[in-house]
């Protein structure tokens, strides 16, 4: 099933922030339907930098590759501002769709971007940010890639900028919208009486951020058809993280933190390396 028809369906589609191929095949085994390539959690984690405009399209790219080639979920990949004017958001389409991305999210701000939950964000003009998704929509190979256009203009111009913005960006062609960072569920349920009849709408939760935290059925109900959760996994990791090295540099030893790490074997189970090498024996000639 593809998302575009996975969307035509009443449920909300919950897609778990990922960010390489362990993450993503995790997700897939937790039982999601989807997925979100965050541009933060790939700052976060392969830069060890903030969400500010800091990674590259190729970086994106190839990460996208290699999660491709671990699961056959649909992708929604964060493409940031399209990395240009229209012409690069179309490379940036080709880029991502060859890379097997399902979704494009773009949004409105000024290059370099920063995370919509941050301050002091700027907005580019609406008809520039019309004519690139119009770009992005000619560029595509195929009618099943969607194009999710964001808005972040509550926080920069107000909400109803914010939504007179996502009007012109769905008649200029977008699958999706995806209002950022609605600061009270007043604003959620405004979002949803304007939009959910007519298109789909995502929403985001990032925790200690602008949006009250919402649960996937409270979104649902409200009209929402997508809702992801894109840095809490590097959140719960780097806490993790963290605390191992803590443990390690203190006792020399990882006795004391063996109760929240996996073994050897508990990992190779986890990565199915068992599979992997009885697959590969099918292909070594011992049979032939």
């Amino acid at each position: 099933m593809t998302l575009r028809s996975r969307l035509e369906t009443k449920d909300i589609v919950v897609a778990p922030g990922v960010y390489d191929g362990l993450t993503a095949s995790l997700a897939e085994a937790a039982g999601f339907e989807a997925l979100y390539l965050s541009g933060a959690a790939v700052a976060y984690t392969r830069l060890g930098r903030p969400d500010i405009g800091l990674t590259t399209a190729s970086e994106m790219a190839d990460t996208m590759t290699l999660i491709a080639d671990r699961t056959p979920l649909p992708v929604i990949i964060d493409a940031d501002t399209g990395f240009g004017n229209a012409l690069n958001a179309q490379r940036t389409m080709r880029l991502y769709e060859r890379a097997g991305a399902s979704a494009l999210q773009m949004e409105d701000q000024t290059y370099p971007k920063r995370c919509g939950h941050l301050a002091d964000k700027s907005l580019i003009p609406a008809s520039e940010m019309v004519g690139k998704i119009a770009a992005m929509a000619d560029a595509r190979a195929s009618q099943d890639t969607l194009i999710i256009a964001r808005t972040d203009a509550i926080a920069v111009e107000g909400f109803s900028a914010a939504t007179d913005r996502a009007e012109a960006y769905l008649e200029a062609g977008a699958d999706v919208l995806f209002i950022e960072a609605p600061q009270s569920r007043e604003q959620l349920e405004a979002i949803a009486t304007r939009f959910a009849t007519r298109v789909p709408l995502l929403a985001n939760m990032v925790e200690g951020g602008a949006t009250p935290i919402t649960s996937a059925a409270d979104l649902e109900n409200l009209g929402f058809s997508i809702v992801i959760f894109p840095g809490g996994i590097v959140r719960a990791l780097a806490r993790t993280a963290r605390d191992y090295y803590q443990s390690l540099s203190e006792h020399g030893s990882n006795k004391p933190f063996a109760d929240r790490m996996f073994d050897f074997d508990g990992l190779n189970n986890v990565i199915g390396t068992a599979g992997m090498l009885e697959n590969g024996a099918r292909y070594d000639g011992s049979d032939l």
